[in-house]
């Protein structure tokens, strides 16, 4: 029988197939993401160094089908960002492709200017990285004069155009941050249920709830709800029924209490005890989980259950109260305050080959 994580991934993957093929999307490979690509594919051969940002939750599922036919591994690396990279390991970075250029450069005898060019999917990171070298390289390099920046943004296809930015002198390097570009259609299922649920393609294609359910599926079936093990008050015997009725959210105290919290769910409190609801509905039930019936009836608990902690009004319909819920718990997992999850199925690191084009 398929998993819970199975069946949900199918629905949403079918989902984003039907859309892809239909371009059901204003925003999905577009004539403006078209163009992109055009524009894109005719300054490649013209950069010194190509650098692929891919989503380190799904290595392989973010690969930028652009690059099939790029013809030289050398002068092309792939990068796995949304990784928590400390200054000091940026500031290596740089050094790095500053190294990597001069080296490019003895090769061909070129002039001492250089661009690297930035690509990957939609909200892969290229401009937060492209930021992050510009202004390590302008500080260290002493140059005045205010700082440009690419346009950052939490949703995907915000980066209009390919800019330029200066990221290092002697030799000069400019970084060249480009859109985003999905690939014309996503024909796999389970490509596009990870490219959903790390928040490339906009929520509203595949539905926040469904999305929602896939995140919990993930949690329940894994480990990572483990090391919030200290923060439950409960006993360990609890049956589901008393789950359900302790974070039912009907009692008069919340009603009050609801109205002392803030709304920014992501302060540490609140944080806190959706951890804890999580670890307590996982634990005190007695589920099968390879009974996909029983998780499915575990996760809308759970989505019931997570309307406490996130302090959702109790006037709210049920529907549009799951639908906030929905949205403050991907939201958590994609800030990682629910864990880190690698998406894909990675083989042993010395059989993987990052250069790899079939």
């Amino acid at each position: 029988m398929e998993t819970a994580t199975a069946v949900l991934a199918q629905r949403i993957g079918a989902v984003i197939r039907r859309a892809s093929k239909k371009r059901a999307s204003d925003w999905w490979y577009s004539p403006h993401m078209a163009a992109t690509s055009s524009a894109i594919a005719e300054r490649l051969p013209l950069a010194d160094l190509i650098l692929e940002v891919r989503d380190a939750r799904v290595p392989l599922s973010s690969k930028y089908e652009l690059l099939k036919n790029f013809p030289s591994p050398l002068r092309r690396i792939v990068v796995l960002n949304k990784m928590d990279l400390a200054n000091s390991s940026r500031t290596k970075f740089l050094n790095f492709l500053q190294a990597k250029v001069r080296e490019l450069k003895k090769m061909d005898n070129s002039c001492s200017t250089a661009a690297i060019m930035l690509v990957g999917i939609p909200n892969a990171g290229k401009s937060a990285l492209a930021n992050s070298l510009h202004n390590i390289g302008r500080i260290s390099a002493a140059e005045k004069g205010k700082l440009k920046h690419a346009v950052v943004s939490s949703q995907p296809c915000e980066t209009k155009d390919i800019s330029s930015l200066k990221i290092a002198s002697n030799p000069n390097v400019y970084v060249l941050d480009t859109p985003g570009v999905l690939p014309p259609d996503i024909s796999d299922f389970e490509t596009g249920s990870k490219l959903a649920l790390i928040g490339t393609l906009r929520d509203s294609l595949a539905g926040k709830k469904q999305l929602a359910q896939l995140f919990l599926s993930i949690l329940d079936s894994g480990r990572e709800y483990k090391q919030w093990e200290n923060l439950s008050t409960s006993g360990s015997g609890r049956l589901s029924v008393d789950f359900r009725e302790e974070y039912s959210g009907s009692s008069e105290i919340e009603t009050r209490r609801k109205r002392q919290y803030p709304s920014d769910h992501t302060q540490d409190f609140i944080v806190q005890d959706v951890r804890r609801v999580l670890y307590e509905s996982i634990s005190s039930t007695c589920v099968n989980l390879r009974c996909r019936k029983e998780v499915l009836r575990l996760i809308e608990l759970q989505l019931a259950a997570l309307r406490k902690p996130f302090r959702i009004p109790l006037e709210l319909g049920e529907e549009d109260a799951c639908i906030r819920v929905s949205e403050k718990l991907l939201n958590l997992y994609r800030i990682g305050r629910l864990g880190h999850f690698t998406l894909d199925s990675i083989p042993n690191p010395k059989d993987i080959d990052l250069h790899d084009t079939s």
